[in-house]
């Protein structure tokens, strides 16, 4: 059961082009954004759509795929954990911020128009 303590599972459209970082020692991080979508009907019986962003990183070969692969408006499974980040901006005022690390990734759908 360890496994199931910290384990996001998304699928979803990637919201605009991975973001790839190349460090000095040879390790990638993508950054990007995943657009999942949530259909219900409300008390009226209406259909109501609600979109949700999650921010996301890989690294390692994990960021290959999606530097190599991944584009804008394609649909994707993610599977990783969460990881929340503490910070200070300019004007000292602390924040956090909690995004997916990527495990695993499956490319579903086709490439979109226009893409690599």
């Amino acid at each position: 059961m360890n496994n199931l303590r910290n384990k996001v599972q998304l699928i979803g459209n990637v919201g605009k082009a991975p973001e790839i970082i190349s460090f000095e020692n040879g390790n990638k991080l993508a950054k990007f954004s995943l657009a999942t979508n949530e259909n219900y009907k409300n008390a009226q019986g209406e259909k109501v759509e609600s979109t949700y962003w999650h921010n996301a990183i890989a690294w390692g070969k994990q960021a290959d795929i999606f530097e190599q692969y991944v584009t804008k408006g394609q649909e994707i499974a993610i599977e990783g954990k969460l990881v929340t980040k503490t910070y200070e901006t300019k004007e000292g005022e602390k924040r956090s911020k909690t995004e997916v690390q990527v495990q695993e990734v499956l490319l579903l759908g086709r490439k979109v128009e226009g893409s690599k």
